[in-house]
C-alpha cells in the first residue's frame, strides 16, 4: 500500500521531519556568531586570571565550548519537536522552573548577595534563567487556550489577570532570592508579552504605573538590601563611592574607553589583562569587546544582537498561531531588554544589576535558556511555513479597547 502525505504538512516530528533548508538561517547565523564571539571574549577575560583558572589559561575556553555545545543540542531538540508536543510540554517546563526556584530558596547557594544557584555536584544551575522562558511560554499558552475556537480574540480583564497570575509565581520566588536584575528583565518581558497579546493600552498604562509605585514603595520601605541601594546611587553618581559601589562602573567605563575605534587587540586589553574589571567574563563581558575590539568590534556584537531581535519579531509577525506569535514576541522582549540592561550598565547608562549578555557571557544556565528559546523560535518559524491556511480565519484579530 502506498501512503501519501498532504502537501504543506510536516511529519509528526524528529530530526528527519525538519526541512533544514527552510530554517531562519539569518537568526541561526547571528546566534552562532554571538556564541563564537562570546567564547573568544570569555577566553580573553580569563586567560590571565590564575585565581579563576587554577593556572590553566584555556580552562574557561573549554568550559564555554561545552556550554555552547550542550545548548546547541537543546536548540536542535526543541527545533525537531512537533508543534503539538511543544504546547503539551509547556506546562511541564513551567512547573519544572517553579520547582527549581523553590529549591533555590530551600537549599540554594548565595553568590554576590543573591541566593540564586543550585549546586548539583560539580554542576551549578541558575533556575531563574529558565524562569524567563517558562513565563513567556506559560503566558502564551494561557492566552491561546482561553482564545481557542474564537473568531475574535478579545483580551479583557480575565485574560490579563490569568497571564499575570502565571508570571507572578516565578516573579515572587525570584524576588525572594532576591535577584533584582532577573526581576527587572522578567518584568519587561511580561510587559512585552501583554502588549503583543493585544492588551488594551489603558491596562498597560495602569500596570506600568503600578510597577513604578511598587518600586518606589520597595525603596521607601527598606525592602531592598543596602548593596542594591548603593548600586543605584552609584549609577546616578559613579564618583560617589569610586572604591566601593561605583568601582565596577568606573572600571568598565575606563576599559571601554581604552578601545578607541579598533581596540587594543584580542588578549591585549590593558584593563582586561590586569583584572581591574570585576566579573568581566560574565556580567561585564561587553567591556572586553569594547577594549580589545574597539567601537567596530563592539558595534558588530550589537549588530548581531539586533539581527536576533529583528528575526524574532519577524517570526512573531508572520505566524498565524496565537501561541507562537505571543511566545516569539515575548522572547524578543526578553533578549532585547536583557541586552540593553547588560550593555547599558557597562556604559554607565543603566544600574549594575548582574544580568548576563545573551549568548556572549560565560555561564551554562543563561546559554541553555537562550538557545532553548532560539530553538522555539525556529520551531514557530517552520510551523508558520507549513501550517495549512484556514479557510475561515487565517489569522486571529486582536482587538484593543
Amino acid at each position: 500500500m502506498v501512503t501519501t502525505r498532504a502537501p504543506g504538512r510536516r511529519p509528526a516530528g524528529g530530526l528527519a521531519a525538519v526541512d533544514w533548508r527552510r530554517l531562519d538561517w539569518l537568526l541561526l547565523g547571528a546566534v552562532l556568531g554571538l556564541c563564537l564571539l562570546g567564547t573568544l571574549l570569555v577566553w580573553s577575560a580569563t586567560s590571565t586570571r590564575e585565581d579563576l583558572t587554577g593556572g590553566d589559561p584555556q580552562a574557561y575556553l573549554w568550559k564555554q565550548v561545552v556550554n555552547v555545545g550542550l545548548g546547541l543540542g537543546l536548540l536542535v531538540g526543541v527545533l525537531a519537536t512537533d508543534h503539538r508536543w511543544v504546547r503539551l510540554l509547556a506546562p511541564i517546563v513551567y512547573v519544572a522552573s517553579v520547582v527549581g526556584l523553590v529549591l533555590v530558596l530551600v537549599m540554594g547557594t548565595t553568590v554576590n548577595g543573591s541566593r540564586s544557584w543550585l549546586m548539583l555536584g560539580g554542576l551549578s544551575l541558575q533556575p531563574s534563567e529558565f524562569a524567563k522562558l517558562a513565563a513567556v511560554i506559560g503566558m502564551a499558552l494561557v492566552l491561546a487556550e482561553r482564545s481557542e475556537g474564537r473568531w475574535r480574540t478579545d483580551v479583557g480583564p480575565g485574560e490579563v489577570v490569568s497571564m499575570l497570575a502565571v508570571a507572578a509565581v516565578p516573579a515572587t520566588l525570584i524576588l525572594l532570592q532576591p535577584d533584582l536584575g532577573t526581576m527587572l528583565v522578567l518584568t519587561a518581558t511580561v510587559f512585552g508579552v501583554l502588549a503583543a497579546a493585544g492588551t488594551p493600552r489603558r491596562w498597560l498604562l495602569l500596570l506600568a504605573g503600578g510597577g513604578v509605585a511598587a518600586a518606589g514603595a520597595a525603596v521607601a520601605s527598606g525592602f531592598l538590601k543596602a548593596y542594591q541601594v548603593d548600586r543605584f546611587l552609584a549609577f546616578t553618581n559613579p564618583d560617589l563611592d569610586p572604591r566601593g559601589a561605583g568601582y565596577n562602573v568606573e572600571q568598565a567605563r575606563i576599559a571601554v574607553g581604552n578601545g578607541g575605534w579598533f581596540g587594543q587587540g584580542l588578549f591585549d586589553g590593558s584593563q582586561t589583562r590586569s583584572g581591574f574589571v570585576p566579573e568581566q567574563h560574565t556580567d561585564f563581558v561587553f567591556t572586553v569587546a569594547g577594549e580589545e575590539l574597539g567601537l567596530v568590534g563592539a558595534g558588530l556584537l550589537i549588530a548581531l544582537l539586533g539581527v536576533v531581535l529583528w528575526r524574532a519579531l519577524r517570526i512573531a509577525s508572520r505566524t498565524d498561531d496565537l501561541f507562537g506569535r505571543v511566545a516569539a514576541a515575548g522572547i524578543a522582549c526578553w533578549f532585547g531588554f536583557q541586552a540593553f540592561q547588560n550593555i547599558g550598565m557597562c556604559l554607565g547608562i543603566m544600574p549594575v544589576t548582574g544580568v548576563p549578555l545573551p549568548f556572549v557571557s560565560y555561564g551554562g544556565s543563561s546559554m541553555f535558556a537562550g538557545l532553548l528559546a532560539v530553538g522555539l523560535l525556529q520551531n514557530i518559524h517552520l510551523r508558520s511555513l507549513t501550517a495549512p491556511a484556514s479557510r475561515l480565519a487565517p489569522e486571529r484579530v486582536l482587538v484593543r479597547r
